[in-house]
C-alpha cells in the first residue's frame, strides 16, 4: 500500500492510498472513520483526487460523520 496524499479539509483528515488498482480514500475525524475504495480507472491522475473530494461527495461525508457521531453518543449514553 502506497500513501498518495494526506491533507486536512474542514477538520477532517483525508488520507489517500493506492492499493490493488484502487484508491482508498480514508476520512477521519475524532474517533470516527469512513473509507471508500475507488477503482484507479475512475480517478485517472493523482491530481484529480482533490476534485474528487469536493462538492456534494464531501458534503455527504460530513453529513455521515454527524450521523455516526450522534449514533455513537446515543449508544454510549445507553451503556
Amino acid at each position: 500500500m502506497r500513501v498518495v496524499k494526506e491533507f486536512t479539509k474542514e477538520e477532517i483528515r483525508v488520507s489517500v492510498y493506492s492499493w490493488n488498482n484502487k484508491y482508498l480514500l480514508k476520512f477521519e475525524i475524532g474517533p470516527l472513520e469512513q473509507t471508500y475504495k475507488v477503482p484507479e480507472t475512475e480517478i485517472l491522475e493523482e491530481q484529480d483526487i482533490d476534485a474528487f473530494c469536493e462538492g456534494e461527495f464531501f458534503e455527504k461525508v460530513e453529513s455521515l460523520f454527524k450521523e455516526m457521531g450522534e449514533s455513537l453518543r446515543k449508544q454510549l449514553e445507553n451503556i
